[in-house]
């Protein structure tokens, strides 16, 4: 199998694993008996801000949404790429894939069953495609 594979299937489960995140908004359910009423009315200043934890922990949220696309974003542009030029992203592919490493030992240790098999397939790929990309000929020959 090619590098290009592993990336595209990586960048489609991050766009499934995005959509999944993004459509439990707001990530708590009223049967689960989790009373969100003091996360939404107490208010603190912040560097001259008045915000509250329901804030923080939307914005953040949030944050995953937009960092997660972008993951999704940057495997499919990986898959894109030749293989001359795939060589020369090692650091890159091997910094991706250690990142869902530690994506999938937090989601193992802080969340469910979904985000635990997303994560630890989506880890699986990088790191195959960074293996598969660091097996590629260097574009330039040894003089």
């Amino acid at each position: 199998m090619q590098a290009r594979l592993f990336y595209r299937i990586a960048a489609v489960l991050l766009v499934l694993f995005d959509a999944g995140h993004t459509s439990g908004f707001p990530w708590s359910d009223p049967a689960w008996g989790v009373d969100l009423s003091a996360m939404r009315s107490t208010h603190f200043a912040i560097m001259g801000s008045s915000r509250t934890v329901w804030d923080f922990y939307v914005g953040f949220g949030l944050f995953v949404t937009v960092f997660v696309l972008l993951a999704a974003v940057l495997a499919w542009q990986l898959g894109g790429l030749r293989k001359e030029s795939l060589a020369l992203m090692r650091g890159t592919a091997w910094t991706f894939a250690v990142c869902f490493g530690a994506i999938t030992a937090l989601s193992w240790k802080f969340f469910f069953l979904i985000p635990i098999v997303f994560s630890i397939a989506i880890t699986i790929c990088l790191t195959a495609a960074a293996w598969l990309s660091a097996k590629q000929e260097s574009p330039h020959p040894s003089r």
